[in-house]
């Protein structure tokens, strides 16, 4: 889910068969990193016996069973869910879990309340899940390329770990410097991965021709019905083709519609099946229990090593993509609320989208290394992985319905039946996925409760904050005829006061004017107001009311995805009255001390989780670009 082209989706008409076929590429590189990489350890977790302790033995019912769910799992998932219906909700081009919860309009009174609706919490969970995604794909991903070393030579074996970490290491630490430079070779390293997977696959296939029985359902069904619990069970393994999906959807923006169904249509989903059936033909050549790890036993000899080196590149490019993609969710719910202010910094001038978080980044880091160092192989992780990409498919299929009801309006008899075949598959893999929590799928549960409990309290406690704060602002009116009775000295230039309301004289510039008794002789309110679209266009996102005796309220709206950059907001405004020259501007904002021993009706340890995330966000100079050397701060103490 990487930004590497982030504004390439925002076209204004149709790109040209140029630019769609750099679309489509790109696409490869970043949509389809995670997916991509799942033939290096999907097969294996559900044949390899008894190499692997769940996999069952394979027989050759047991293998055409296994390739027939993984097809059809493939197909109904991203297929039919993903690019036939989801992603047909576009947040003004824009996709992902937050994008669809933002489409779905609250009911009746519910955005006014302090509390978060059932679809919101929803999506925040969504979102935190996608968190312990992020940090589990990397490691999986790269540990299971680097095993290929074993497969070579047994010598190798203890260098798996430890090279592992160093490439994790190196990952994290270029993320300072940007994936715009390497960003462009990313798709056609992904071309030759798919191409060489196809051609893998098809070498084998053609010496086991019985293998493309599989793309009957009936095997799959057969499967089931004969393994029963433990077929069941096995699902858990299978659901690991599908990880990645989720991605299709949340990188719609980057790329388009068009060029990420074409590119799985013709490139990604022909060598995905072609190489699981052709390691599913390797194990109908072999004798049973011969095979340990398929992927990297379709090449023999010397061929191990080009494929360790192909399959660590695929590897990182999927790691990266999960990476960015934790960077941009990050910036997402911080622009609307969720989030306390963090360090992100844009590493190209050219693209929006392209940012850097050191906090997420550092987070992200000591998770991955934790778990190669605390799981130590692929397979161990295996168990960790799938819980927390399919609670986020399921959280997605409710939105959707949600989405469909209200806001395109579509019948019960119309939405009940596709949901519900949704659903139904969703809860399969889920479920079969909760049997593996006590063997590592707590983790990224864990998680993602953490995340949400993180991005609840921080949006209470910020609701909690505003309604004291407004409670402190006087009426216009009031304000003006208090000002027109009593003599205040103005000063040149202009002074910007930050305000979270729409209305009123908020509380530091009363603040201001009881203590310093002075006003400046143009005096800027400003609010900004994060709408629930990426994109605000240009020519409505200022609205500028000239007040009384120098005063102008000036409310900004933004998207999610852009910058608050008030410097270039008020320089916009020049052709509305409002001249802000740069060395006679100053910017007034409030410091808030918080008391926890205040009535409001909040947990005692949720107000002192708020009162640390204050402390330690970023100040809001940096987030609003403000001129460190124009800023002056007032401090006010609030009881919560």
């Amino acid at each position: 889910m990487s930004s590497a082209t982030a504004s390439a989706g925002h076209h204004h008409g149709a790109p040209s068969r140029s630019e769609f076929l750099a679309l489509s590429l790109g696409a490869l590189g970043v949509v389809y990193g995670d997916i991509g990489t799942s033939p290096l350890y999907a097969v294996k977790e559900c044949l390899a016996y008894p190499a692997v302790v769940h996999a069952v033995e394979p027989v050759p019912t047991a293998v055409l069973g296994v390739l027939s769910l993984i097809l059809w799992a493939m197909t109904s998932v991203v297929v039919v869910k993903y690019l036939t219906f989801v992603m047909r909700a576009d947040n003004k081009g824009e996709g992902g879990i937050l994008a669809l919860a933002a489409l779905i309009p609250p009911k009746g009174e519910a955005r006014r309340g302090v509390r978060l609706t059932l679809v919101t919490m929803a999506s925040l969970l969504g979102a935190g899940l996608l968190y312990g995604d992020g940090i589990i794909t990397p490691a999986i991903s790269v540990l299971s390329a680097i095993e290929g070393l074993a497969v070579a030579t047994d010598a190798l074996t203890p260098a798996v770990r430890p090279i592992s970490v160093a490439i994790l290491v190196a990952l994290f630490t270029v993320q300072r410097h940007g994936t715009h430079r390497i960003g462009r070779v990313f798709g056609w390293i992904m071309l030759t991965w798919f191409v060489v997977l196809g051609v893998e696959g098809v070498v084998w296939i053609l010496r086991e021709p019985s293998v493309v029985r599989a793309l009957n359902p009936w095997y799959g069904i057969q499967f089931l019905a004969h393994y029963r619990w433990h077929g069941f069970l096995l699902l858990g393994s299978v659901v690991l083709v599908i990880t990645g999906g989720e991605a299709l959807y949340a990188d719609m923006g980057h790329f388009g519609r068009r060029p990420i169904r074409v590119a799985w249509y013709t490139i990604v989903m022909p060598g995905l099946v072609l190489n699981y059936f052709g390691q599913g033909a390797l194990f109908l050549s072999r004798p049973l229990g011969s095979v340990t790890n398929p992927f990297f036993e379709l090449v023999s000899g010397g061929w191990v090593y080009p494929q360790v080196v192909l399959a660590t590149l695929a590897a990182i490019i999927a790691s990266q993509a999960m990476i960015s993609g934790a960077f941009s969710i990050t910036r997402q719910a911080m622009q609307l609320g969720y989030l306390p202010r963090v360090s992100v910094i844009h590493t190209s001038a050219k693209h929006e989208g392209q940012i850097f978080i050191p906090e997420v980044n550092a987070v992200l880091m000591v998770g991955c290394l934790a778990l190669v160092l605390g799981f130590g192989s692929s397979t161990s992780l295996a168990a960790a992985y799938g819980i927390a990409v399919m609670g986020t498919m399921m959280i997605t299929t409710t939105l959707f319905y949600h989405l469909a009801r209200r806001r395109w309006g579509w019948s019960l008899r119309k939405v009940i039946p596709l949901v519900s075949l949704f659903a139904i598959v969703d809860m399969g893999f889920l479920s079969s996925n909760a049997m593996k929590i006590h063997h590592g799928g707590w983790f990224p549960l864990a998680v993602g409760a953490a995340v949400l409990i993180m991005m609840t309290t921080w949006w209470r406690g910020r609701t909690e904050l505003a309604l004291s704060m407004s409670a402190g602002s006087v009426p216009d009116d009031i304000f003006f005829a208090d000002l027109a009775e009593t003599p205040t000295h103005r000063v040149r230039g202009t002074a910007v006061f930050m305000t979270s309301g729409s209305d009123g004289i908020p509380n530091v510039l009363l603040h201001h004017l009881k203590h310093n008794q002075v006003l400046h002789k143009q005096v800027v309110l400003l609010s900004l107001v994060t709408e629930p679209v990426p994109w605000v266009p240009g020519n409505s996102a200022i609205d500028v009311t000239e007040l009384q005796h120098g005063f102008f309220r000036v409310i900004a709206r933004v998207g999610f995805m852009q910058s608050s950059d008030v410097p270039r907001i008020l320089a916009r405004c020049a052709s509305k009255g409002v001249t802000a020259e740069e060395m006679t501007t100053t910017y007034y904002l409030g410091r808030q001390t918080l008391l926890t021993s205040g009535r409001i009706k909040m947990a005692r340890w949720r107000k002192r989780l708020f009162s640390f995330l204050m402390k330690n966000a970023r100040p809001p100079t940096d987030f609003f670009n403000l001129p460190p050397n124009r800023v002056v701060e007032l401090g006010v103490q609030i009881e919560m």
